[in-house]
Order: structure tokens, then C-alpha cells, then sequence
């Protein structure tokens, strides 16, 4: 199966609305690789199946519960219901970085939660003690008016900061810068990034898209994503590679031409370093567990 690049993600967040709680119910869950510029808190119900979130790849189960940051690339593919007769569901709440930043600002006593959204740029997974705690709490959000989901989201948030089975996911984070025109270009480097990760890391073309020099892109860059391009290219592609070590039967040589690398052994060694493993052990146990 083909993996294609993210594709940035509209969400619909109502005017009159502080955030938006999106009760999904589907037959399954295709993969759906994208990113957006909102956090996203998200509920799995009565599915089983493959959770992507940057350069992690991993199952996910019944009551999964999972805190991603803005312009993290991430998707949730079903592979089977728990309860047969079903649909596979997924509870999930968008808020921006700007209401919830506000907010805080206004409720110091809500300036625990700041330390969980910038974990939150890894994207975060929390244990089965803090999903208990909060599964109803959240299946309910979508039943609530505006006022009393704006409430019940403050106290899941306070929970979920004082949680100590929270685990990260992706190697690395990305953050947008709080500047507005640092912001603009952040967006546009990435989405070009994102299209063309399998190519050899020109800077030309970005500056030229950006209109800075090299020295400006990759100071901006650093300051916003907290890595170097090349760095973050290199996340974008091991990412891509353990997808298609997951869900196809392509040779590790052809899967490391695929997703950029020079070859076979560059992938390899790349690879063992961010994942303690080779390749091809990757792929066996992942299969073994879903």
C-alpha cells in the first residue's frame, strides 16, 4: 500500500466555540496521515488497531488515550472491533494553542497544564490508571453544552497534568513559534518538508519559499521545531519507513530508496540507532502484536 505525505488537516473549530468534541463512529479506521494546527485529545472505544504519531508506530486498544500537539503528523488505523456488531469509535476533542494558552494565563491555577502540552509536542499516551479516571468524563463531552465542555475540559486538562503513567511517543517534538510571521513560514517549511521528505535536503528551494537567507531559515527553524532540518527530515523519514515496514511486504532496500536513504545500510544504521533495533526486527515484532 502506498504511504502518502500528511496532508494539513481544517478543523472546523465553531466561532462561538472555545474547542470541538467530534464523537467518530466508523465500520474502521483507514489511515488517515495528517496533521493540523490544534491539540487534540482522543478516546479509543471498542477498537484495536495501529497508532502513528511522528516517527512512532505502535497498537492501540480499547480505551486508548492519547494528548497530540499542533503540527504533529499522526493517524489511527483499525485493525478489529473488540465488540463484534460495533463501530469502531473515537472520541475526540480540538482546542488551540492560543484558548488554551490564554487560559492559563487568566486560571494560575491551571499552570500545571503547560508542562503536559509541551510533552504533548511528542505526543503523549496515558496509562490505564488515568484512562479509568477520566473514560466517562470524556465519553460524556459530547453530550454537554458549550459552557459544560468548556468546564469538564479545564478538570481532564488538571487531571491529566498531575497523571504519572503519561509516556511520549514520537523521538522528537515540534512547536510553533509564538510569533506570527515565525508561525507562517514554520507552516510552509513543513508542509513542503512533508511532500518532499524522500528527496535529497536542499535549503535553496525553502529560503526562496520563505524569502529568508540559509542562516535565517535554519535559526527560525531550530527556535520553532527544536531541530535542525536535516533532523527533522530525518524523523519525517524513519516515520514513513516504519509504516511501510508495518503495513507492506517490501524489501528493507526498497523501503530505504522509498523514504530517502542513500541505501540499505544507511537506513539500517539509522534506524537501529533511533529504534534499538534493526529493520527487520521492527517489523516482526510490531506484526506480533497487532
Amino acid at each position: 500500500m502506498p504511504i502518502s505525505p500528511p496532508y494539513f488537516e481544517t478543523v472546523a473549530i465553531p466561532p462561538d466555540r472555545s474547542l470541538h468534541v467530534f464523537d467518530r463512529r466508523l465500520p474502521e479506521f483507514p489511515f488517515n496521515w495528517h496533521y493540523h494546527p490544534e491539540f487534540e485529545l482522543t478516546l479509543t472505544v471498542n477498537s484495536r488497531g495501529v497508532c502513528f504519531v511522528g516517527d512512532h508506530v505502535g497498537p492501540y486498544d480499547d480505551g486508548d488515550l492519547v494528548l497530540i500537539a499542533p503540527n504533529l503528523p499522526h493517524a489511527f488505523q483499525s485493525q478489529n472491533l473488540i465488540a463484534a456488531g460495533g463501530d469502531h469509535r473515537a472520541i475526540v476533542c480540538w482546542f488551540t494553542s492560543d484558548w488554551i494558552t490564554s487560559l492559563i494565563g487568566l486560571v494560575p491555577e491551571l499552570s500545571p497544564v503547560t508542562p503536559l502540552l509541551v510533552q504533548a509536542r511528542r505526543g503523549l499516551r496515558f496509562g490505564a490508571k488515568t484512562t479509568t479516571q477520566l473514560r466517562d468524563r470524556i465519553l460524556r463531552l459530547g453530550q454537554m453544552d458549550g459552557v459544560g465542555q468548556v468546564i469538564a475540559l479545564q478538570s481532564i486538562l488538571a487531571t491529566l497534568a498531575g497523571a504519572n503513567d503519561r509516556v511520549p511517543l514520537a523521538s522528537g517534538e515540534v512547536t510553533v513559534s509564538e510569533m506570527p510571521r515565525d508561525r507562517e513560514r514554520l507552516q510552509k517549511v513543513l508542509d513542503h518538508l512533508h511532500a518532499h521528505y524522500d528527496e535529497p535536503v536542499r535549503l535553496a528551494p525553502l529560503c526562496d519559499l520563505v524569502h529568508l537567507t540559509e542562516s535565517q531559515l535554519q535559526r527560525i527553524f531550530k527556535r520553532s521545531a527544536r531541530m535542525s532540518i536535516s533532523a527533522y527530515v530525518l524523523q519525517l523519514r524513519l516515520g514513513r519507513a516504519c509504516q511501510k515496514l508495518m503495513q507492506t511486504d517490501s524489501p528493507v532496500g526498497l523501503i530505504a530508496t522509498e523514504c530517502g536513504f542513500s541505501d540499505a545500510a544507511d537506513f539500517a544504521r539509522r534506524f537501529r540507532y533511533a529504534r534499538y533495533m534493526t529493520p527487520t526486527a521492527f517489523r516482526t515484532e510490531i506484526r506480533g502484536r497487532i
